[in-house]
């Protein structure tokens, strides 16, 4: 089958997960049209780091060009409430760039390789035709946690990464591009309480930092050039595996999310998008049955991502509950926290 003849894949989701993986395939010949709901660029609640990600991945995606003035982060300084707990030295960077930037690229590198790219398009998600795949995130679900983000000017920091643990809440600051930092938390959602003065969109954030406790890193944000443009939340944040669907190809946080904590789910959605080329590609040139590739990617999916999110899940707790990040807090202190070891699980 000649590359004029191959099956076309429809990617129905414009994330990381659906722009790698079709940006991967049109370097194959492949014809791919890709539906998203909004448009590029914009802004997306995200940690905005990413830890993980393998030579091996970018390498078949192709995203050295993209990616080569990513920032390059080593320490990660955790908190607990407004003290320090430890240090740690991530054995491999971890590469800060924003979603806003980075979106953009894989978009117009899509683009130019021939790709059709349907922006402000949606697709019926039931619809389970041969050739579609489904990177479109999560789908919305009764949560009891929030999540916020906003970037920052001049902040001051204490370290490439920062995660800052507060009463059921968690956030991260971590170095972008043009000197911002963005501040990115997982929060227990929370009544505002009658009274309140209305306030600027990005002032939910800290609320929600008061609250928790993370008095200090409030302060600290305040002291920073806050760009309200970049804010931006997310209402139904949960972790639990998607209910398995026959014959449906699910990738990125369609397939499952990582707890956001490991700096991981910008890699998980890079890594499952490169497992899904080969065997999407030998079904675009006939190779292979729709049931066969869907079978063998998700196996692979399965196979690769199973234990990462079942440590990450277990050990989510220990950052959100107050008695258990106590105890973490105190197994930091006295440098026994193996942090070598949770960064290998957990990645």
């Amino acid at each position: 089958m000649t590359r004029r003849d191959c099956q076309s894949i429809e990617i129905v989701g414009g994330g990381l997960a659906g722009l790698s993986l079709g940006l991967g395939l049109r370097r194959r010949g492949v014809p791919v049209t890709l539906f998203e709901a909004h448009g590029y660029p914009r802004h997306r609640v995200c940690g905005e780091f990413i830890t993980g990600l393998d030579g091996v991945t970018i390498k078949r995606l192709g995203l050295a060009p993209i990616l080569a003035d990513a920032l390059r982060h080593r320490q990660v300084v955790w908190h607990h409430r407004n003290q320090t707990v430890q240090n740690q030295r991530l054995p491999v960077p971890a590469l800060g760039i924003s979603r806003y930037r980075l979106d953009a690229r894989l978009a117009e590198a899509f683009v130019e390789t021939g790709g059709d790219l349907r922006v402000h398009t949606r697709v019926a998600l039931e619809a389970r035709p041969a050739g579609r795949v489904f990177a479109t995130g999560r789908r919305p679900r009764p949560s009891l946690w929030i999540g916020l983000k906003v970037h920052v000017r001049n902040v001051p920091r204490g370290g490439d990464l920062e995660v800052h643990l507060g009463d059921q809440a968690y956030v991260g600051l971590s170095g972008i591009e043009d000197g911002k930092v963005n501040a990115c938390g997982l929060f227990r959602r929370r009544p505002i309480s009658p009274g309140t003065p209305p306030a600027p969109a990005f002032g939910l954030l800290f609320h929600y930092l008061e609250a928790s406790g993370l008095t200090a890193l409030a302060g600290r944000l305040c002291e920073g050039e806050l760009d309200a443009s970049s804010f931006c939340a997310v209402a139904a944040v949960n972790f639990q595996m998607e209910p398995f669907r026959p014959g449906r190809l699910c990738l990125g946080d369609s397939f499952a999310m990582i707890p956001p904590f490991t700096g991981n789910g910008m890699a998980v959605a890079l890594q499952s998008a490169a497992l899904a080329l080969d065997p999407l590609s030998e079904w675009a040139r006939g190779g292979l049955a729709w049931a066969d590739t869907v079978a063998a990617i998700n196996r692979g999916l399965r196979r690769r991502f199973r234990a990462r999110l079942a440590s990450a899940n277990l050990l989510h707790p220990f950052l959100l509950e107050p008695w258990r990040q106590f105890w973490m807090a105190w197994a930091g202190h006295a440098r026994l926290l193996p942090m070598r070891l949770l960064y290998h699980l957990t990645h």
